[in-house]
């Protein structure tokens, strides 16, 4: 847009100062845009910005309708100035309609119709694919994520799949972390035994991000005592989308997460390694899967790094050092802390002679050297000195270890 051009002040938000695209007026008698002070009240103390007088969320936002059409002709107006015309918005989700699309979902027994059923889930599925935040709001509100649960496992005990796509996306696209919602999933064994059914059945990519999505979302929030009663098949399935070449990043991602979350529990770690992730995460770094994933890899790696079957299998892979060096400064701070837990896991516990000559040869000698003379938090270099006086005398003759020498603090 023009800089030069005259904005009337009063299209203005008040939040934003950006021109009001939808334009509402708070109880207070303020015009926001919409979109503004929804995020305004969800994140502050409910008070009008302006007025600073009481703000309920639960307040009533009236659209101002003659505002807009006075933004939208002004707008129009002045093309010429680079002003993008300013759609009119949709009106706004009815909670009411939400509820009816709710029961229709839910019927059971005679009231029960299939047809009805599917599309009132596919309208829900629209309206959360379309309706952005604002839509997600009112069907959070309205007790969606309960009802899409509810669904879910009832197809699993009747052994039917059809709608459990729709379903997961659903409660993906608007799950909020309320207390109400938490209730509904955390320590649900039903939820998860659902969510690995689907996963042992032929599933398109968009399923399988959903239902592990779903288990990231109950991972999240459920109890250390419910998740220190996972099974061996769990962790065997979750890694199995880890590892998949064929399974969306998304997918991976959540799978990620769940892991991560379940590292906690010992109990875990232990099965978690049984299944063979420690390798399969080194091969995914050795051939630069996705880098975004890398923290999320080596935070699940540190972990597993913690018990000695962990480190065993890493020092097992002949690329296991080679590719925690290879990585150290190379991806961000949280991958650099995490390759330095492994590497003290490894110096502190295992460090029989031939893993001490292996981190010589490999370059990790060399890598926390160069952490000491880079620029990287100061806890970073405490990490890699400690390191290195663990074995210091057994790598004095290498070159980089001249360098520590000379820079290291006194003692």
């Amino acid at each position: 847009m023009d800089e030069e051009i005259d904005i009337p002040e009063y299209f203005l938000c008040p939040i934003s100062l950006q021109i009001m695209r939808d334009p509402v007026t708070t109880v207070t008698g303020i015009t926001y845009d919409r979109e503004s002070i929804q995020q305004w009240l969800s994140t502050t103390a409910a008070a009008c910005p302006v007025t600073k007088q009481p703000l309920p969320p639960t307040s009533g936002l009236t659209p101002n309708h003659m505002l807009r059409r006075l933004i939208q002709a002004w707008c129009i107006a002045n093309p010429s100035s680079g002003v993008d015309r300013i759609p009119t918005p949709k009106s706004p989700l009815q909670r009411s309609l939400v509820l009816k699309l709710i029961r229709d979902v839910n019927r059971r027994g005679a009231d029960s119709d299939p047809q009805l059923q599917m599309s009132a889930l596919r309208k829900l599925d629209e309206l959360a694919a379309e309706g952005g935040d604002r839509n997600h709001h009112c069907m959070a509100e309205a007790g969606v994520a309960k009802a899409m649960v509810s669904f879910v496992v009832r197809r699993f005990k009747g052994g039917n799949a059809l709608g459990i796509d729709e379903a997961l996306r659903i409660l993906k696209l608007t799950w909020t972390p309320s207390p109400e919602n938490k209730l509904v999933v955390m320590d649900n064994s039903d939820l998860i035994q659902s969510v690995l059914w689907i996963l042992k059945i032929e599933i398109g990519n968009s399923t399988k991000t959903n239902a592990t999505t779903a288990l990231k979302i109950i991972a999240e929030v459920s109890s250390s005592g419910f998740m220190e009663k996972l099974e061996l098949d769990f962790f065997e399935q979750v890694v199995k989308i880890m590892t998949d070449m064929k399974s969306p990043q998304a997918a991976v991602r959540a799978a990620l997460h769940v892991l991560i979350q379940a590292c906690a529990s010992g109990r875990n770690r232990a099965m978690i390694v049984e299944t063979g992730a420690v390798a399969e995460l080194i091969e995914m770094e050795l051939s630069n899967q996705e880098k975004k994933a890398t923290e999320l890899r080596f935070c699940l790696l540190a972990q597993l790094c913690s018990c000695a079957d962990g480190r065993q299998q890493l020092l097992k892979h002949a690329g296991g050092m080679a590719v925690v060096a290879k990585r150290l400064l190379r991806n961000s701070p949280a991958t650099d802390d995490r390759a330095l837990c492994v590497m003290e896991s490894i110096a502190r516990f295992a460090a029989a002679p031939e893993v001490v000559k292996e981190m010589l040869r490999v370059g990790a000698v060399s890598k926390l050297c160069m952490v000491l003379q880079a620029d990287c938090a100061d806890y970073l270099k405490k990490k890699a000195r400690e390191i290195l006086r663990l074995h210091s005398g057994d790598w004095s003759n290498s070159p980089c270890i001249q360098v520590y020498l000379l820079t290291r603090n006194p003692r």
